[in-house]
Parts: C-alpha cells; structure tokens; sequence
C-alpha cells in the first residue's frame, strides 16, 4: 500500500530484515517516522525502552493506537515531521528506525543528523534514489547537498534493495560531532549554482562576504584543487577545511 509517498510496510520478511539490521537493545529509545498502520510500531516498542512515533496523517490514527494499545512505552506524535520539535522529545532518541515518507526522506534524515546528537544510529527505508543520493561519493552524479551533508557527520551505506518497490535500506552510523552552521551553509551555497566553479557559486550567494571568490580560490589550492574547482569534487572533510580556512581569512 503506498499512501503520501510511502510504501507501507506489510511484509513480513522485510520487517524482520529491518529489526535484524537496526540491532536495537533493551536500552535504545526509537524515533519512528510514518508510522503508518503501525506495524513496524508494534515490532520496535516490543524492543525498546521507549518509542516516539510521528505520523501525518490522523485518518490512521485509529489503526496506529490500536497496533501499540498493549505498550506503555510509547509517544505517539500525530504532527509534521517538519514541524515537530525534535530537540523536545523525552526521552531523547538513541537511534532512528523508519519507513519514510519519500518526499520529505532526505530533509528529515538532515534534520535528524543535525538536531538530535543523542541519535548514534539510522536504519531508514527510503527511495532509491534518495539513498544512492546519500551515499553517493566524490564525483557520482548523485553526489550534493544531502552526501555532504550526511557524511559529514555519519558513515553511510546502503544496505540492501527492497523488493516488489523502488526502495532501499540504508544505514547511518555516527562517527563524529554535528557540522557547524556555516558548514552546512557553505554546502549549501556550492552546491547552488552547479555548472560554476564553486568559487563563483559562493559569490553568488546571497550575503557573500565581499573578495569570497578570490579567498575560495585561495582556499581551493591549499587544498590541492585547482582554483576553478566545482563542488563536487570536493569531499565532506574537504568542505570543513574550506569553511575553516574562509572563516579566518573573513
């Protein structure tokens, strides 16, 4: 069943394939995202200490209650993803393990990586593309804003094909502190104007600091890029050593 932009989970054999993969413990605490009918609800809060569960659409809230009425561990959150306070759930979630919505995979993962430093581990069923856009690395098409900005901060893979649907599992694992805001933004603002040379596209961006091409450039060759570089040449820990190297020549 596919229902905003989501497969919803109904096979058995993938739903084991997800707890296997997301080896949780008695301990974790889980933000699911799209709990759907809540089957994989049901599953995780069997698992875990405690389960936050967001889901949109309140037309299933009826079948979410239901699925986890036994479970006194559970949070359901009938709200946006987008929109809900993240930084505010208690227990603060160790892990993330979801079905997500396809239209808004890439920007909740993000936002995730990026607001909830207490999360050590993904396990997210996501659209093809948006998991080889993920893990994509230095110089694929697929490579941007979302592999910079996942890999900045986790080591990511996809895991395996989901089949009958275009989707796949990808796992994140954290291995280093959040990036810094005007990292992010730098990334941003690379990857903004594709078809220039990164320098240019940062001197295109709204609120450029006045010489940020000519420093850029700079920047690139220390860096052992040539000084017309594009973006996507660059690697995650590459963008941190520009984004350092543009703050103290700010």
């Amino acid at each position: 069943m596919v229902k905003l932009g989501q497969n919803f989970l109904v096979d058995r054999n993938i739903l084991d394939v997800i707890e296997r993969l997301a080896a949780l413990s008695g301990d974790d605490v889980v933000l699911e995202i799209g709990g759907g009918e809540g089957v994989l609800s049901e599953r995780l809060a069997a698992r875990v200490s405690h389960l936050h569960v967001v889901e949109v659409d309140r037309r299933l809230s009826d079948a979410l209650q239901s699925a986890v009425s036994e479970f006194s561990n559970v949070t359901l959150w009938f709200a946006d993803a987008l929109d809900l306070d993240l930084r505010a759930l208690e227990p603060a979630p160790t892990a993330v393990v979801a079905n997500l919505p396809y239209s808004i995979a890439a920007t909740v993962i993000l936002r995730t990586v990026d607001e909830l430093p207490s999360v050590r581990s993904w396990l997210v069923m996501v659209q093809r593309e948006v998991g080889e856009r993920l893990a994509a690395s230095v110089g694929d098409a697929a490579y941007g804003v979302p592999s910079v900005l996942a890999q900045l901060v986790c080591e990511v893979r996809v895991l395996r094909p989901v089949p009958r649907v275009d989707s796949v599992l990808v796992g994140l694992t954290r291995v280093r502190a959040g990036a810094e805001p005007d990292v992010r933004a730098l990334v941003h603002d690379a990857f903004a104007h594709r078809r220039k040379a990164l320098a240019g596209s940062l001197a295109l961006a709204t609120g450029a600091s006045p010489g940020v091409r000519e420093r850029a450039r700079e920047a690139l060759v220390s860096l052992g890029h040539p000084p017309d570089e594009r973006a996507e040449r660059l690697s995650p820990e590459e963008f941190r050593a520009l984004a350092a190297a543009l703050r103290v020549g700010s």
